[in-house]
């Protein structure tokens, strides 16, 4: 990174977009956190080990990255602050807030929006609820997605249940993934989900990722077919590496088309995958949460422990 002059303001470094070749585009900012003692242009910097942001203006995508290491509380006070925002900004702007859900420990950091000042104010009548990927398994059954997020969150906010987009858990995967993709066409049509005016795709407000220690998102995993997959909105899988088995999940380009993408993750056993995806890795295959990048905005919520190899 040559010639890049750097001003020094609280807790912050900035480098000019000016220092990067490729000035035609737009300047998307990610923060990088370093854990060690940092001197440019003669400046000594010494940040607090992963919670002091360096922020570096990027030129190499269009979206803008940002990444941010909490305590888990802290985590999940500003992902419920995050996702509010949002909810605020697409109800005021067009009636309508569309936020897709995945499993896992995600659906417990979103329970701080079941706390003041959330739960009493967002205009949970206007959320339209679906799920990024869903395990093909009766509703009721504990390896739900839509179990976990309707016991976790869905329940407890008033969402009118038609908004709530669950998959039609008596087909086979085949059958719940032709199912979702039909009725995901029919809200594009009724401008429920709006439409990528560049890729055609479905775009959501907010895709709500998480991460797997392998470097899948939704139900895409290293190496299988349908990381590729690029016409499908919603794919089926029968030989999912982790159980079970079988699944749907939303693909790339639906992903990607989104406004708002957020990927969630916490804990060690993450932490050789982040550094993969967001460290100085020589691994020219990227995993799948290194494909993640949305029309808009793309922030990663980790906590040290996943973050801890930076």
């Amino acid at each position: 990174m040559a010639s890049v002059h750097s001003t020094l303001s609280t807790n912050t470094l900035r480098f000019p977009f000016s220092s990067f070749p490729n000035t035609n585009l737009h300047p998307p900012s990610t923060h990088i956190f370093f854990s060690r003692p940092l001197t440019f242009k003669g400046v000594s910097v010494n940040p607090k080990s992963f919670l002091t942001p360096l922020k570096v203006s990027m030129a190499e995508t269009n979206n803008v990255v940002a990444t941010e290491v909490f305590e888990k509380e802290d985590l999940a006070v500003s992902l419920a602050k995050y996702v509010a925002d949002l909810s605020n900004k697409f109800t005021s702007e067009r009636g309508a807030f569309t936020v897709c859900l995945s499993g896992g420990s995600l659906i417990k950091y979103l329970g701080k929006l079941l706390e003041p000042p959330y739960v009493d104010s967002l205009e949970w009548s206007k959320w339209n609820v679906f799920w990024l990927d869903e395990r093909v398994v009766p509703k009721t059954h504990d390896d739900s997605n839509y179990k976990l997020a309707l016991d976790g969150l869905l329940s407890k906010v008033p969402i009118p249940p038609g908004n709530v987009y669950a998959i039609n858990d008596t087909l086979s995967a085949e059958g719940a993934a032709d199912d979702y993709e039909t009725r995901l066409r029919e809200l594009v049509n009724k401008s429920v989900i709006t439409s990528s005016a560049t890729t055609g795709f479905p775009k959501f407000d907010l895709m709500l990722l998480g991460m797997g220690p392998d470097g899948h998102v939704a139900s895409l995993f290293p190496g299988h077919p349908l990381v590729q997959e690029s016409k499908r909105w919603v794919a089926f899988i029968e030989d999912s590496p982790k159980p079970p088995p079988e699944r749907i999940t939303f693909t790339f380009p639906v992903i990607n088309a989104s406004a708002y993408a957020a990927l969630v993750v916490t804990g060690k056993g993450k932490a050789d995958a982040v550094h993969s995806v967001l460290g100085k890795s020589e691994n020219p295959v990227k995993l799948p949460a290194g494909l993640v990048s949305p029309e808009g905005e793309l922030k990663w919520f980790l906590d040290k422990d996943a973050a801890s190899k930076l």
